[in-house]
């Protein structure tokens, strides 16, 4: 298989999972209380979020690469 095919592959699941997924999520842990040996923490739950754009951009990009490889 091609460098450029395999890129392309790439580029055409990275923007099908961004357009599916549209953000990343993940989780922390915060300090709430700490006093001695008794200790509170907070889980905090953030999302960033990706532009439909960019999934779309990365499968059209992905596209025209695997295209451009096969001739």
């Amino acid at each position: 298989m091609k460098s450029g095919t395999l890129l392309g592959l790439v580029l055409v699941a990275l923007g099908i999972i961004a357009l599916v997924y549209q953000g990343i999520s993940y989780t922390t842990h915060k300090k709430v209380v700490d006093i001695g040996p008794i200790e509170a923490t907070r889980e905090e739950h953030k999302t960033i979020p990706l532009p439909p754009i960019l999934g779309v951009i990365a499968l059209v990009g992905g596209i025209v690469i695997i295209a451009r490889d096969r001739k």
